[in-house]
């Protein structure tokens, strides 16, 4: 289970910490404020991927309704961070959200 799991693991990881570091270079910017949305979904992406990666590592029958909800969160936060196209950190969430998000939809078609 664990290895045919790896490459979503990895993505979803991988999500969270673009996603972690993204909330934290959004709070050192000058309008904070104008960040608060992109702040937000970085967080609750981040918070997602953690929980589906532990559901879906340990291989329980809960997974698919996460990674639905993962999958949704993920493109919602990869699409607020592509808007940023003037922040590195914010493109690189996004190709990592979008690659979550892919991972997600191919783990419930699996």
């Amino acid at each position: 289970m664990h290895a045919q799991n790896q490459s979503l693991l990895d993505a979803l990881n991988a999500c969270i910490a673009a996603c972690e570091h993204c909330a934290s270079a959004c709070l050192q910017e000058d309008d904070v404020k104008m960040m608060a949305r992109c702040i937000s979904l970085d967080r609750d992406c981040a918070d997602i991927c953690a929980l589906t990666a532990r559901f879906v590592a340990r291989g329980s029958e809960h997974a698919q309704h996460l990674l639905s909800e993962c999958a949704e969160i993920c493109k919602a936060c990869g699409d607020e961070c592509a808007k940023h196209t003037h922040m590195q950190h914010c493109q690189e969430c996004a190709e990592a959200c979008r690659r979550c998000e892919q991972a997600c939809r191919a783990g419930l078609a699996a």
